[in-house]
């Protein structure tokens, strides 16, 4: 594949962001796994942003989009629409540069994650019953009381931050041959992609949605952005309506193959990282190990990189997930997602 990534998106931001968030993210163990080895004849390589600070690797964008505010903005302060990862990230971020921080939740998100948000000192907002309602809400406080809206995905300075996992990866293992995404909205995708496919056009770069929200799988099969009316499943960090105009573009144009799964095959993976790795992560956070279950072939004497994007589930639902086999229900829609 040739390499055709947006032009407002460059390997050079890449590296601009690695260069600021040096000191501030931990650069993340890409951990050999040796059980994933034998059952899958590869060689499987876990990058663990799950141990990344807040929980997943959602500070690097928001980080790297503050740093680079005007001082007039950061005085005016930040703002984000979140029912998870991005607001925490964002919150640290902001705690980070002395300015002030919005984060607008559905009601009924966590209060396990609305705690953790207050915890790195943002405002908490809660309003409306999904995710879409309050980012109509934060665009709207954005508009009345100045302050700068931080998207979770489709903004280049974010995507520019989140492409620093695939920096590092490229770093710890130049031979790595695939590398398997989760993709929610698809800033992390899409960073990841910018940057390996600028290294190296021959790495795959494989997305991996659950197919209770499969927008990107959609859009891409559609040739443009499709709105997912309905979601249902359990790795909320990836539960997104539709992938972002920008993120769109970047990923007709370097992604490989989406894969869709189901919430059986995502808690089976949230088990064998439990018990075989010893590590707690989010539905999201499994997907990618979820995909290379069902396309085993795909690592058969491969270097594959899996990104464990995040850590941050609540605790309660581990009894249910693990208890019997996962079913949806009308009754559990996720529609809060924004990776």
């Amino acid at each position: 594949m040739r390499y055709v990534g947006d032009p407002s998106v460059k390997v050079s931001d890449i590296e601009a962001a690695a260069r600021r968030l040096n000191g501030v993210v931990h650069h993340t163990p890409l951990k050999r796994s040796r059980t994933l080895d034998d059952l899958l004849s590869g060689h499987i390589h876990l990058k663990l942003e799950n141990l990344q600070r807040t929980g997943s690797y959602k500070i690097r964008g928001a980080y790297n989009k503050i740093a680079l505010l005007s001082e007039d903005a950061k005085k005016r302060g930040v703002i984000a629409a979140s029912a998870g990862n991005h607001a925490q990230g964002l919150a640290y971020a902001a705690r980070q540069f002395a300015i002030a921080c919005t984060i607008v939740m559905p009601e009924t998100a966590p209060r396990t994650k609305i705690q953790a948000t207050t915890s790195y000192g943002a405002r908490v907002v809660l309003h409306g019953k999904s995710y879409d309602d309050a980012y109509a809400h934060a665009r709207m406080l954005a508009d009345t009381e100045g302050m700068t809206y931080v998207h979770a995905f489709d903004d280049p300075d974010v995507i520019a931050g989140q492409g620093t996992v695939a920096l590092e990866i490229y770093e710890d293992l130049p031979t790595v041959t695939t590398v398997i995404v989760p993709i929610g909205g698809g800033g992390l995708i899409s960073g990841v992609a910018t940057y390996l496919k600028a290294k190296n056009p021959s790495i795959r770069i494989i997305g991996v949605q659950a197919k209770g929200a499969p927008s990107t799988a959609l859009s891409l099969k559609h040739g443009m952005r499709t709105v997912v009316d309905e979601i249902y499943t359990l790795a909320d960090g990836i539960a997104v309506k539709c992938p972002g105009a920008l993120t769109f573009e970047i990923m007709r144009a370097l992604v490989d193959t989406v894969w869709t799964v189901s919430e059986e095959r995502i808690v089976e993976a949230m088990g064998i990282l439990l018990e075989r790795e010893k590590m707690l992560v989010e539905g999201a956070g499994a997907i990618a190990l979820a995909g290379l279950l069902d396309h085993p072939e795909v690592a058969h004497a491969e270097e594959v990189a899996l990104i464990v994007s995040g850590g941050n589930i609540d605790l309660s639902r581990l009894s249910t997930l693990f208890a019997a086999p996962y079913e949806k229900t009308p009754e559990e829609p996720l529609k809060l997602g924004e990776s």
